[in-house]
């Protein structure tokens, strides 16, 4: 079996052994066998990290990986605008290969990020080859992921039912998880419609497919009236809340309402950068932690800004600092006398809170014994990371996708010294410039 032997990093492990200053890391097969000072195997492959930073595995917990040919095309829309020019036009002329190249090369590009878990919120897929075709993509680009099967979101037109009435198709979501039945790298959940999106029935339907089937259902949850208000009621009292209930956004929830579902063990994903563009509010992070609880976080739209996890950790660590300065100034009239969020919890809203969001808190999200070797090399060495005083608020608050240098999913290097492996991507990007370009035409019709 394959051995490989990472030395002389400073190790950031997010896992209760603590942080390294200088470490060894032992990767057998997909697994990480060994964190110490000074680790020795004869039979492994050495690879010299002294002046990087090893961190684990970025996790995107939310992110409609389809939408990767129209990048930036989204860049000024407010919510609304996006419904109307996306979901009810746009959406509706993608293909199969459309579904597949943005899926593709989306994918890549969270690897080329340090992204190593994507949950794929898949929401544009009207028939079975859009679905084989994105998971195609997902799978070619060698990133674990887990593809949260949606629904389309077309406006209804004359004598056709509208989406908010129809229940999520469960015939399809067995298919998919019957075809992928042990992919070592990929997991099949369920992207509903939940009370905000849909009536009580559809709600119901819903949640009560994804708890038979033990898959997370995760929904969207704000941006205008709700269709079904005392849609949550209804479902805690038929028993379909709790751990493996995703919230993404959050927004329309009262405080009422997220202590509750904080009790309930639900998670939570805010999109801080997307939420704050687009007219959301501001991400629930506040909220969440006077709960005791935290989100995790994802891009969202790749079609209105960049795919870079550690730019969603600063960017969501910097609003919520600025929302707490505020809120302090207001009562005492001072500056507050400490930050009340580190970086250190920023940094576990893209690893930790991810692993959990996706129950797979056991293999990913930190770097341990017995997990999966999943993995990331900063260049601590670069021009604008150094001198390093500590290690978590220079990965945070200075690295970028500039000093991404390896990555690790499953053992298998997917990027190393700032190149991908395995792959030409240049024929993958003439695709996605060609079907970006005839999708945006759409814009005119």
């Amino acid at each position: 079996m394959n051995r490989i032997l990472i030395k002389g990093a400073t190790i950031v492990t997010m896992d209760a052994q603590g942080d390294l200053p200088v470490g060894d890391i032992l990767v057998t097969g997909d697994t990480l066998t060994e964190i110490a000072p000074h680790l020795h195997a004869d039979d492994a492959e050495v690879v010299d990290a002294s002046g990087h930073i090893i961190i684990p595995g970025l996790i995107n917990a939310h992110m409609h990986t389809w939408q990767t040919a129209l990048r930036g095309l989204a860049a000024n829309w407010t919510l609304l605008e996006y419904f109307k020019k996306m979901h009810a036009g746009l959406a509706t002329v993608f293909t199969p290969d459309d579904l597949y190249i943005a899926t593709l090369a989306g994918s890549l590009n969270q690897l080329n990020c340090g992204t190593t878990t994507l949950a794929d919120w898949c929401h544009n897929n009207p028939t079975p080859a859009h679905n084989d075709a994105a998971i195609a993509g997902l799978l070619a680009s060698g990133i674990r992921a887990a593809f949260f099967h949606g629904t389309p979101k077309p406006d209804p037109q004359p004598g056709q039912q509208p989406f908010w009435e129809v229940p999520h198709p469960r015939a399809e979501i067995e298919r998919l998880l019957k075809n992928h039945q042990g992919q070592p790298l990929l997991s099949v959940q369920a992207a509903v419609l939940g009370p905000h999106y849909s009536t009580l029935d559809v709600a119901m339907h819903d949640f009560a497919m994804a708890k038979e089937l033990g898959l997370i259902a995760s929904l969207h949850q704000g941006g205008g009236a709700a269709r079904t208000p005392d849609g949550w009621e209804k479902l805690e009292a038929a028993g379909l809340l709790g751990e493996h209930v995703n919230i993404v956004h959050g927004h329309a929830l009262d405080d009422v309402q997220l202590k509750r579902f904080c009790e309930l063990g639900m998670s939570f994903s805010a999109a801080a950068e997307g939420e704050m563009t687009q007219g959301h509010g501001h991400p629930l992070t506040g909220r969440l932690r006077a709960f005791g609880r935290a989100p995790s976080l994802g891009v969202d739209l790749e079609s209105v800004m960049s795919g870079d996890m550690l730019s969603q950790a600063r960017i969501a660590l910097g609003i919520q600092r600025s929302l707490d300065n505020v809120a302090h100034r207001e009562v005492h009239g001072t500056i507050p006398p400490t930050s009340t969020i580190t970086t250190r919890e920023a940094l576990s809203w893209v690893t930790v809170e991810g692993a959990r969001m996706l129950r797979q808190s056991h293999r990913i999200g930190s770097l341990a014994a017995g997990k999966q070797a999943d993995l990331v090399l900063i260049r601590a060495s670069d021009l604008n990371m150094q001198p390093v005083h500590d290690a978590v608020n220079s990965v945070v608050m200075q690295a970028s996708l500039a000093n991404i240098d390896s990555v690790m999913v499953a053992g298998r290097w997917k990027k190393r010294h700032g190149r991908l492996l395995d792959v030409d991507l240049a024929p993958h990007l003439v695709a996605l410039q060609a079907s970006g370009e005839k999708i945006a035409k759409a814009l005119a019709l």
